[in-house]
Order: C-alpha cells, then structure tokens, then sequence
C-alpha cells in the first residue's frame, strides 16, 4: 500500500511538471498575439491566426497522438512530445532572423503537435489514476501548475520583447519605411534568446521522463467504467455524453483562448497603454487559479462536478453581458507586483477588461469537469475517446480568430458577444447533456 501511494504522489508530481509546461507554453501566445501584430504589421483578424495555427494542430494530431502512445505506451510517447515542442521553439529562430509571420505560424503549429501528444496522455493518466469521483479535484491541481505557469509565462517574455512597447509603437510613427523596418526587424529578433533556453529546456526534459520512474496505466482496464454499457457499442460515435462532451470541450476551449489571448490587444483597443494592458493576461491567469483552488476545497464535498460546470457557464454568461455592457471608458487603477523587476506598478484596468479577467474564475473548473463526465463509461474506446476531447481544443483555433473577424468589423468590445452562447452551451452539458446515453 505504501509503494502504492508513493507511485501515486510520484505520477501526480511528474504530470504536474508537464500540467506547467502546457501552461507556460500556451498562455505566451496572450503576449505573441500583440507582439507579432506589431513586428510584421497584421490586423487583428491576421494576428490571431496564432491562436489558430497553434490549437487547430490539436486537431489534426490528437487522432495520431493515440496511435503514437498506442505505440510507445505513456513514458516514451511523452518524451516524443517534449522533443516535437523542442522542435517548434526552434523554428521561432530562423522565424525570427527573417520576421516571416508564416514561419512563426509553423513553428507554433509543430509546438501544439507536441502538446498535442503529451495532453493526450497526461489527461487521461491524471483522470483514471485515483477516484472518478474526485478526478476533478486532481485535475484542479492540475490546473493550477498549468495557470500559475501561465501567469509568469507572459510577463517573462514581455520582459524581454515588450519591456519598451509604448515608446516603440510612438517612435515607430516618425521613422521613415527603411528605418522603420530595420526597427521591426530588431524587434522579431528579441524572441531568440527565449526560445533557445525554452529548446534546451525542453530536449532535457525529455531525456528526463525517458529515465523518469513513471507507472504505466492501462486504460483500457480502467476498473471505474461500466464495461457493461460499453460492450454493447461498436463506435465510438455511439456515446452521446461524449460527443456532446466533445463539442462543449470545443465551445470552452475557445472562449477560455479568447479571454486570455485577446484581452492585451481588447486593452490596447481602448486605449490602455501597452505598459499596463501587458499584464491583462496574468490577471485572467490568477483568477483561474482562484477557480482551481475553488475546485480543490468544494469538489466533491461542497460541490459536485455537474454543479461546478453548471455555475462556471452561468458565471461566464454573467461576466461576459457585463463586459459588453460597461462603457470602455470606466477604470480605475491598483498595485500589482511585477515578478521580472520585482517592483509594484499602477494598472490602469477599465471595468471592461475586469470581467474579461474574471472570465479565469469562470471558466476554471469547466476542463476538470467535463473530462470525468465525458470519459465515464468508456471502456476499452477510452484512448480514442481522449483524442476526440483533445481534438475539441480547436475551439481554441476556431472561436479566436472569429472574435478577431469581429473586432475588425464590430469593435473589440462588441466582439465578445461571441462568447453567450458558448457558456450556453456549457450550461446545457452540465444540467442535460452528460446524462445521455442514448442518441
């Protein structure tokens, strides 16, 4: 019993190494998005082609990530994964030596294939290694090595890219065309240095979990699932919770991307100086971590998990009406520590961009949630059932670039109206949904 509960102390500990890799990897797309606008000239619509090139590879790959850990099995299958994304950090360098959007976009398309494959193992693994019961709990903690990374992750990399930005974008302005590219060009080349130490980081990592003592879990023996109600299926298609899962793993995924990723450039918009709007994103991060601590102490003695994914869309239908609604021009201004030059400074935060932030808090507990809910009852289509739930992190690649469509077109605030009917459907999932076993 004893070697037992160490193994399980040593597997949440690795996967919640990885939980922070996620994290600190995919929250630097809030401060590229801005960053790249900038550096090679895009509208909104075109800048958040970063958001989809960097979650639509969950999509293509999530299917061949299965049969890649079908393959490997978990230990080998993750260190593929670390060494994909060492590939991708690596591709930001000739990117940035020719300031070629295109190739920063593949470069982010090769490191969501390699998040792709260790997502498709470690959040299975983290669901079916203790308790279904308390799953979301585990996956809460998760979640908090994925957002605290997240919240240092952008302001690491505007430390060193956008540290200057204001005085940047006014300087840009009386520089005449030669000048004034030889300026950007400066600029795209401030990613070297990152994401060289981000490319050794992650090669060594990967001959870490090589060596790394982490147990294998099969799931297709997972004791929790009613193998009953699964051998009477033959596709996988034939699990309405799980599809319907899936598409509300889609709808999450992409206003969770819209909140974090948007709300520098939605702060921009209206006027706060970059100074300020560069920590917007860590605000959204903190406030998810809020949500999983929630999620730690409630679930499941205060809370089920169907109720905590029921409130978390009610509260994102709520927040998001109100950032609609408040006039843009409505701030007010309060201290916040900057960990890069541990010194406080005064943001300037409009109501707005407050509930954008608290958009974290809502949407914190949807992912641990609905992963217990949409896999339950799976049986030997679980592995299968994961890659469709990791495919759903398109949502992230799709919903994004649809606000920046209407950012252009509506107004950034406006813009967000798409984000009702996603929480709406969030709703449905929680109260009706995950019930269905029967189309």
């Amino acid at each position: 019993m004893m070697a037992t509960s160490k193994n399980y102390i040593l597997s949440i500990t690795i996967i919640g190494v990885f939980f922070f890799i996620f994290g600190f990897v995919t929250w630097l797309n809030g401060i590229l998005i801005p960053y790249l606008k900038i550096s090679c000239e895009l509208s909104d619509f075109q800048a958040l082609f970063v958001a989809f090139a960097f979650y639509i590879s969950y999509t293509v790959m999530a299917l061949p990530s299965s049969w890649i850990l079908k393959k490997t099995g978990f230990k080998h299958g993750m260190m593929v994964g670390l060494w994909v994304m060492a590939l991708g950090t690596l591709t930001f360098i000739p990117a940035a030596m020719m300031r070629t959007y295109s190739v920063f976009l593949f470069g982010l398309f090769i490191l969501g294939t390699g998040l792709a494959i260790l997502q498709t193992a470690s959040n299975p693994y983290i669901t079916i290694i203790g308790p279904r019961e308390s799953a979301a709990r585990r996956i809460s903690i998760m979640g908090i090595c994925n957002k605290v990374a997240g919240a240092i992750a952008p302001l690491i990399l505007a430390y060193f890219i956008l540290h200057d930005g204001d005085a940047f974008l006014l300087s840009l302005n009386e520089m005449d065309e030669t000048t004034r590219g030889l300026a950007l060009d400066g600029l795209a080349h401030r990613v070297i240095g990152p994401y060289l130490v981000m490319t050794a980081v992650l090669f060594i990592l990967g001959l870490f979990i090589r060596y790394a003592p982490l147990p294998e879990v099969e799931m297709e023996q997972d004791p929790d699932t009613d193998t009953g109600y699964a051998a009477s299926r033959n596709s996988i298609f034939q699990f309405p919770h799980l599809v319907l899962g899936v598409i509300t793993l889609f709808f999450y995924v992409g206003v969770e991307v819209i909140a974090g990723d948007t709300i520098i450039r939605y702060g921009n918009a209206i006027g706060v100086p970059l100074e300020s709007a560069k920590y917007y994103t860590s605000l959204v991060l903190i406030a998810m971590i809020i949500g999983y601590i929630t999620g730690i102490i409630a679930i499941p003695k205060i809370l089920s998990q169907k109720s905590a994914l029921a409130w978390s869309g009610i509260l994102g239908i709520l927040f998001t009406i109100l950032a609609i609604s408040v006039p843009a021009g409505a701030s007010f201004s309060f201290p916040f520590f900057d960990m890069m030059t541990f010194q406080r400074v005064n943001l300037v935060l409009p109501y707005t961009v407050l509930f954008i932030a608290l958009l974290g808090l809502a949407n914190a507990l949807v992912w641990p949630a609905v992963w217990p809910l949409a896999i339950h009852d799976l049986g030997r289509f679980i592995k299968t059932g994961s890659a469709l739930l990791i495919m759903a992190i398109a949502g992230g690649a799709i919903l994004p670039l649809l606000w920046g469509y209407l950012s252009d077109v509506w107004g950034s605030q406006q813009a967000y109206w798409l984000a009702v009917p996603s929480y709406i459907v969030i709703v449905y999932y929680a109260w009706w949904g995950h019930k269905i076993r029967k189309w």
